[in-house]
């Protein structure tokens, strides 16, 4: 292994275990020196990669926009469902990924360092009207719309999934497709889409991605 695939590996390691700390702890509550106990790292070692604390929520925040999975389909609206389904199979099993929406819904970290929502909201609203462009909306459906509201329903329900006994977040970003295509979707387009909660995992296996248990 050379010094640098080391170091990246070493940041990465870091990164994960800072994100891990905020899921546990939040923002507020997570310490350098915390941090370093769980990694068994020097105070230098960490600060070679990461400076602070904020650094390391501006690193997690950085990657909580993730296109893992994803690939073109015949139709755009079979892509939004894949994005909203591979974030749902991803983010329970990938730390920094959820480490990103425990950041945006802490008071604190948002007023610091903002989210990422509006980005999602934004690949959502291309992705719509380029669905709109090709006739797979209903004419009444604004794309921007219908991206803000969804991005806010898929970040409400992984909350509520959260505090459920079994919670799924796969099944319950399906069941939240099912009530929404039929109401943006063309029937014969929506006769066509995939919105099963394993739909993410097979996409994932194709195109090679390494699961994590």
């Amino acid at each position: 292994m050379t010094r640098q695939e080391r170091a990246l590996r070493t940041r990465r390691m870091i990164l994960e275990a800072a994100a891990e700390m905020f899921n546990e702890l939040g923002y507020d509550a997570t310490t350098i020196s915390g941090l370093i106990d769980r990694i068994q790292l020097t105070r230098g070692g960490l600060y070679f990669h990461f400076t602070s604390k904020e650094e390391l929520a501006r690193g997690v925040l950085e990657e909580a926009i993730s296109l893992d999975g994803f690939v073109p389909q015949a139709f755009k609206l079979q892509e939004w469902a894949d994005l909203a389904l591979l974030l749902a199979h991803r983010l329970p099993r990938e730390p920094v990924l959820s480490a990103g929406i425990r950041l945006s819904v802490d008071i604190k970290a948002r007023e610091m360092f903002g989210t990422r929502w509006p980005d999602w909201t934004e690949m959502g609203n291309e992705i719509l009207t380029e669905a709109k462009d090709r006739g797979e909306l209903l004419p009444h459906v604004d794309p921007c719309e219908t991206a803000r509201l969804f991005v806010g329903a898929w970040t409400g329900v992984h909350l509520l999934t959260e505090v459920l006994p079994d919670g799924d977040l796969s099944k319950e970003v399906s069941g939240l497709l099912a009530l929404v295509l039929p109401n943006v979707a063309c029937a014969g387009v929506l006769a066509k889409l995939d919105t099963s909660p394993y739909r993410a995992e097979r996409l994932l296996v194709a195109a090679g991605v390494p699961q994590p248990s």
